[in-house]
């Protein structure tokens, strides 16, 4: 699993911090998994529900993002 942060900066973050960066990264690995899911299957209905985990994942990545760019800011 691969992470923005390295592990040193991680450690000095504050606890909040820290759990928004793993929950990024569960979202990255939620990203990664739906983008292998949607380029195997062939069915029209599992292509559409990929698609639709995809772009949730996406948005929520964004989200978490902006959090933390907001909570370093402080």
């Amino acid at each position: 699993m691969k992470t923005g942060l390295l592990p040193k900066r991680r450690q000095s973050l504050p606890p909040e911090n820290q759990e928004l960066i793993e929950e990024i990264d569960r979202t990255r690995n939620t990203i990664e998994s739906a983008r292998n899911h949607f380029e195997q299957v062939v069915d029209p209905t599992l292509i559409d529900c990929y698609i639709y985990e995809l772009k949730a994942a996406q948005l929520r990545y964004q989200f978490l993002l902006r959090r933390f760019k907001l909570l370093e800011g402080l």
